[in-house]
């Protein structure tokens, strides 16, 4: 038996994050660990369950700041994953990007969020810029996606911002782009992170 209905395949995301932070991030978490586990194991008294406290307070933390931070973009939105909020903002509902000491998005209402997981990285323009110029110096035309000429060096966050400016010009207008921003609270972090606050207050008075 064979069906006529034929379904729509979702709209493939493409995805922003930071090597470096999310392998920074890892290790923390590893070094923490093997100190808290230490703790733990070894420990007398109160310290025990000071190290656990800490852990709970400390590793959502990193977390957070590290592994969580993500830009996903598509055909119909683009969702900002920062430490403590997920924000969905249809392509419609963006007035423009920005790129200062921080890269940032802005809906139509004004409200301006900042994009974690693609950071303004001097060092990566100063590469860029290096490589240009070797390019001239070899008499070769330096080239970005696609293989078009380029005429200004671009860092990696650049490019990812020139991306994400390309998909709302692009996007904004369609029918499937519509809609309002949408903004959720990571309660998965805050809340094992407000837990260990409390109890290492409690057991630092406590001790």
């Amino acid at each position: 038996m064979t069906s006529s209905q034929t379904t729509t395949p979702q709209a493939r995301d493409r995805i922003y994050r930071s090597p470096a932070g999310i392998a920074g991030g890892v290790v923390l978490i590893l070094v923490g660990a093997w100190l808290g586990i230490d703790a733990v194991v070894n420990g007398t008294g109160h310290t025990p369950w000071t190290a656990l406290a800490g852990l709970l307070f400390v590793v959502p933390l990193v977390v957070a700041f590290t592994i969580r931070p993500a830009v996903f973009g598509n055909e119909e939105r683009l969702r900002v994953r920062n430490p403590f909020r997920d924000i969905t903002l249809p392509w419609s509902a963006i007035s423009g990007f920005k790129s200062g000491y921080s890269n940032e998005v802005f809906d139509e209402a004004g409200a301006k969020y900042q994009l974690w997981s693609i950071p303004v990285s001097l060092r990566g323009r100063r590469k860029a810029q290096r490589q240009q110029m070797r390019a001239a110096k070899g008499g070769r035309t330096p080239t970005g996606a696609g293989g078009l000429p380029v005429t200004e060096p671009r860092s990696t966050g650049d490019q990812a911002m020139d991306e994400l400016r390309e998909l709302h010009g692009t996007r904004a207008a369609a029918e499937t782009s519509g809609g309002t921003p949408e903004i959720r609270w990571a309660y998965e972090i805050i809340a094992p992170a407000l837990v260990g606050a409390v109890l290492l207050v409690v057991l630092i008075a406590l001790g």
